[in-house]
């Protein structure tokens, strides 16, 4: 099941990018991979290599990403 953002996971995704841009895209990833309980099952080191392969730019916004 592919993931969806709605208005309130776009609120808070902005209003946590414009205090920390590489939060936000780590929270985004986060949402992206969990599953439908909101559980992700991952270590940090494969967070780090995914974040590589999702983001061009770690800073970047990329909410606009996720929706086409």
């Amino acid at each position: 099941m592919a993931f969806v953002s709605n208005r309130r996971f776009k609120k808070k995704y902005d209003k946590l990018f414009k205090k920390d841009p590489l939060a936000a895209n780590v929270f985004l990833l986060l949402s992206e991979l969990a599953d439908k309980k909101g559980e992700v099952t991952t270590n940090e080191a494969e967070i780090a290599e995914l974040m590589a392969i999702r983001f061009n730019d770690p800073s970047e916004y990329a909410l606009k990403e996720t929706n086409g």
